[in-house]
């Protein structure tokens, strides 16, 4: 028979698979334009793609909730396995160990959504949220260094990924002293490995000098 505590704590993992599924890239571009994001502009259902096709408001609110949707998964991991953590003193169960997990649960729920056919974002505007709670001063490092790319060199992917890199980095370094390294630093790798696999295009353009500036939609 399984036991009830490791079926909770699977359950806090699918929920956060179920809540990163929501891509509200989708669902703004439908409000605010009455088109599927998937199916104009770049194609990928990302906040960068919603702002340039339908403007500043819907790019704002889709990168707040996604932001947002990555920060409740991985807060419902922490109460979830701190309560286990409790009730069995499981060192599995450590509250950062649920707040990762959760954390590529949702990843993965955004760039694989269940609800839309499995085709969602890069995975930048949630790992915000992820990480916030994951660990806060390396997301605090990654958006004063995006900040800082984009308004000089403008180039959402640069800035995206380079970002990324320092996030990961910080989290290494910065990581919970109470827990294990290692699955701390396996769940902030792969979900970093996503975010540049999800932007292997860009990427390949940046190569060639062909990507393209930052832009909003005006009007």
């Amino acid at each position: 028979m399984i036991n009830t505590n490791i079926l909770l704590a699977f359950a806090a993992v699918i929920l956060a698979y179920l809540i990163g599924s929501i891509n509200f890239a989708v669902i703004f571009s439908r409000i605010f334009i009455k088109k599927d994001i998937r199916e104009v502009g770049s194609g990928n259902a990302g906040m960068t793609n919603v702002m340039r096709v339908a403007g500043a408001l819907p790019g704002i609110l889709t990168f707040v909730f996604d932001a947002l949707k990555g920060f409740v998964a991985c807060f419902i991991g922490k109460m979830i396995f701190s309560h286990l953590h409790t009730v069995t003193e499981n060192p599995f169960f450590l509250a950062i160990y649920g707040v990762f997990i959760c954390g590529v649960a949702c990843m993965l729920g955004h760039v694989f959504p269940v609800f839309f056919s499995f085709k969602g974002g890069k995975g930048v505007a949630v790992s915000v949220g992820i990480f916030a709670v994951c660990c806060p001063i390396a997301i605090i490092s990654g958006l004063i260094l995006f900040g800082i790319l984009l308004a000089t060199v403008k180039v959402m992917s640069i800035s995206s990924l380079s970002a990324t890199v320092v996030v990961v980095g910080a989290s290494l370094i910065f990581y919970d002293k109470s827990a294990l390294f290692w699955p701390q630093a396996v769940c902030a790798v792969i979900m970093g490995a996503i975010v540049f696999l999800k932007h292997k295009d860009n990427i390949v353009r940046l190569v060639r000098g062909e990507e393209n500036k930052f832009t909003i939609k005006k009007g």
